[in-house]
């Protein structure tokens, strides 16, 4: 179990060292240099805010936002949520300034944007140094098969027909697509425009592609602006933020109720157009960049260690060949499908806090108390509500004019080690779904 949840994570004062898939044109490590030490920006992926005060072992001083404060003071209790920290409470740091504490850019664009919410300081005293290892979301589909291997009888036996068959059509439909990842992953080239443009065609049959898409343009544009305000948050220790956030916003309708990276699907003029906007000049080497740090991250991601990208196909893949060749690919593919079932707000805990046990397992073992998104360390971090090592206080806040964060009132509130009730359900636009289940079937097996 351990093991997996160890290749999930990156670690940040460690060099690379996670086994890939045989025939890549460029490894991890490669990557890994080019974006640390040939992007502007890149000596913060290794040297920030945030890793550093991990690294110091002194108390952490986190934003957490909550829609519901009569329910926290009641109960004394913080709950986890799932998403790119799995089962942590979801938060951005804040640094003391004298009897108050200034917001990352992260958590000031959370702040704003979430006017509905009460503002929290949370207080972690770690009592030693934290290791900078994040969790990558990406590299989760291993632990999401395995999930669903053991607790798929929650499904009646038509629901699981319905999860596996979908997920053999979705990776029929998009074989092309995904066979050309592979080729570019392994050395091979297509025009960057025509890239982006089958890619964004493909997305609405294959959402997880969306997640890959919006994290590799995300990437770009935080390790290559140069604008006033990125070199602001840089000389602070920060990789911008608004950035991905602007672009994610204006490049899907109605990102601001369901924040669905599924949907992100812009083709390459759009793209482009959108970047323009946001930052004059950044867009020139975008596509290009998307091309090949896309595939490379497919490829990485998605195969079993022992496969050769260079010699595999997606085209006739069933399940069986995709569990062989394919296991972290299939399982972010159930795990996706599973999450559109009409059960799955019944469901959810049953899927979700058998792997938030884990994560606050691996990270007690790991002495994790802050787990933060590695896929790239941007400032998202949470709280492990299952630590038992550390001290923790939690006051309500408030902004003054200068944007400062002052604790208000302490709360008898502690981080408890269970999930919010899923939510999203409710708020879902299902016309895509209802397009794709309206589609013609292929044998599951």
């Amino acid at each position: 179990m351990h093991a997996d949840w160890e290749y999930a994570h990156t670690s940040y004062n460690a060099p690379v060292s996670r086994p890939s898939p045989a025939g890549l044109a460029e490894s991890e490590a490669d990557w890994a240099h080019r974006l640390e030490t040939q992007t502007p920006n890149g000596w913060l992926l290794r040297d920030n805010a945030m890793l550093r005060s991990l690294a110091s072992g002194a108390p952490m001083h986190l934003l957490h936002l909550t829609r519901d404060l009569g329910t926290v003071c009641s109960s004394g209790h913080l709950y986890a949520s799932t998403g790119c920290l799995v089962g942590a409470i979801y938060g951005a740091p804040l640094t003391p300034t004298g009897s108050a504490f200034r917001l990352h850019n992260l958590g000031s664009y959370l702040l704003e944007s979430r006017q509905n919410s009460t503002p929290l300081v949370i207080v972690v005293a770690p009592g030693a140094p934290v290791p900078a290892k994040g969790i990558d979301y990406l590299r989760l589909g291993g632990i999401h098969l395995r999930t669903y291997q053991a607790y798929r009888h929650f499904l009646t036996e038509a629901e699981d027909d319905d999860v596996l068959r979908s997920v053999v059509d979705r990776v029929r439909v998009a074989a092309p697509f995904l066979d050309m990842l592979l080729r570019h992953a392994s050395g091979g080239t297509t025009p960057d425009g025509s890239f982006i443009d089958t890619l964004a065609a493909t997305v609405p049959a294959f959402p997880y592609l969306g997640y890959l898409y919006f994290e590799t343009v995300a990437e770009y544009l935080m390790l290559h602006s140069t604008s006033r305000a990125t070199k602001e948050y840089s000389h602070r220790g920060e990789l911008n933020n608004r950035l991905y956030k602007e672009l994610a916003f204006s490049a899907v309708q109605g990102m601001g109720v369901l924040f669905d990276l599924g949907r992100f699907a812009p083709d390459c003029v759009r793209l482009l157009e959108l970047v323009e906007r946001i930052e004059p000049g950044l867009a020139s080497g975008l596509p290009g960049y998307v091309r090949r740090r896309m595939s490379h991250l497919f490829a990485a991601t998605a195969l079993a260690p022992d496969q050769d990208a260079s010699a595999l196909t997606f085209h006739r893949a069933d399940l069986d060949t995709l569990a062989d060749t394919a296991p972290h690919l299939l399982g972010q593919l159930i795990f996706r499908e599973i999450r559109i079932a009409d059960r799955y707000p019944q469901l959810y805990h049953c899927f979700e806090q058998a792997k938030a046990l884990e994560a606050w397992s691996y990270w007690n073992s790991e002495r994790i108390p802050t787990p933060f998104n590695g896929t790239t360390p941007k400032g998202e971090i949470g709280i492990n509500p299952a630590y038992p090592y550390a001290g923790f206080s939690v006051w309500t806040a408030e902004t003054c004019e200068r944007g400062l964060l002052h604790p208000v009132e302490q709360i008898a509130a502690v981080p408890a080690p269970r999930l919010v009730p899923w939510l999203v359900a409710p708020l879902r636009d299902r016309t895509e779904e209802e397009r794709w289940l309206n589609r013609h079937l292929a044998p599951a097996r």
